[in-house]
């Protein structure tokens, strides 16, 4: 049986009839990514909306209006329940001693993105999210920055496409490259956990290290909560970008034309969602979400399905025509950044490996 999102139905009933589709994916998409532990729900949303929609006759603005609200609305509440998962005091641990690795390949992943992305004719927002998705923590930076930069639903799945590829390659490969290169447990921990994105590919990288040398290792997450913990610089940072930007625009507006003054441009550029990330961030620096049973894991759990859900508003913009045609520099984009981050975490810890213990 056909469905077809065109049949006469009142505006708002397909409006939230997609939102409800959205949501019904990312339980689905849970569950699925609760089963393994290489594959992300949020990937797994995005891929199953993008399945449906390209099996389905046709979709209407309305229906689709929908899924535009799930994709960014959703998206800005996942972000602001990510901030309640940061902890500023997880640089002053062990991770510290990667932190001056995680800031070069920060500069690293941007530089390449945007050098490499010049080149082939990517999007300058598409090199935004492929390099600090690659430098920070994969889909949680994109969703970020997305927001921020009001980057384009399918310049999101682009990158989240790129980002996957070469996630799941590393958390595959790595053990083995570490174990065969013969890395120490604190060597291979600054590796998986500095040029590995996703915190869930990291944990499989991880156990499966742990297999193979039979030991019992920790310091790759230590690493890579250090390195989700920059999100909230690199946020500051692209926001202080936009509202700049803004500015200069309004500066080259026609001399007749009405201008905005710096403060009406902060508050029409700001993303005001950032602060209550933030905000949420230092509530959690101070352990007063401790105080509150279950509420850690509400946060990690809540933030994860709002994006999942607001991948899967994402996905169904997307046609596999595009994905091939258009997907395909922002992959190879994806690819150079992760080599380039990649290659620059196996140099340091071989340089520095009296340093990393």
């Amino acid at each position: 049986m056909k469905i077809n999102t065109n049949a006469k139905f009142p505006i708002k009933f397909k409006k939230y009839l997609a939102i409800i589709i959205c949501i019904i994916i990312a339980i689905v998409a849970t569950y699925l990514g609760g089963k393994q532990r290489l594959i992300g729900a949020p990937m797994i949303g995005l891929f199953i909306s993008i399945i449906i929609v390209n099996l389905l006759p046709s979709v209407d603005k309305d229906f689709k209006a929908g899924t535009t609200f799930v994709g960014k609305k959703f998206l800005n509440l996942g972000i602001i329940l990510a901030g309640a998962t940061l902890n500023f005091k997880e640089i002053l641990g062990y991770g510290a001693k990667a932190l001056p690795l995680i800031i070069l390949n920060i500069f690293i992943s941007f530089s390449v993105a945007y050098i490499i992305g010049k080149k082939i004719q990517v999007s300058t927002n598409t090199c935004t999210l492929v390099g600090g998705g690659t430098a920070i923590c994969g889909g949680t930076a994109i969703a970020t920055l997305a927001s921020i930069i009001k980057a384009k639903e399918t310049e999101i799945a682009y990158a989240m496409t790129a980002i996957f590829l070469f996630d799941i390659f590393a958390a595959l490969a790595f053990p083995y490259l570490s174990t065969f290169l013969g890395l120490s447990e604190n060597q291979f921990g600054i590796l998986a956990g500095s040029a590995i994105n996703d915190t869930s590919s990291v944990a499989a990288a991880e156990a499966t290290y742990s297999v193979l040398n039979n030991v019992d290792l920790s310091l790759a997450i230590t690493v890579k909560l250090t390195r989700t913990t920059m999100l909230i610089a690199i946020a500051i940072v692209f926001s202080v970008l936009m509202i700049r930007k803004q500015s200069a625009a309004n500066t080259s507006l026609d001399s007749n034309a009405p201008k905005m003054s710096v403060g009406q441009t902060v508050i029409k550029v700001f993303p005001w969602f950032i602060l209550i990330f933030l905000l949420m961030a230092v509530i959690n620096t101070l352990g007063l979400f401790d105080n509150i049973n279950g509420a850690s894991s509400f946060f990690k759990k809540g933030y994860k399905f709002l994006n999942t859900a607001a991948l899967a508003g994402v996905g169904f913009k997307i046609q596999f025509k595009d994905l091939i045609t258009k997907g395909t520099k922002p992959i190879i984009l994806g690819g150079c950044t992760w080599i380039a981050v990649a290659a620059s975490s196996l140099i340091f810890i071989t340089l520095f490996a009296s340093y990393i213990g």
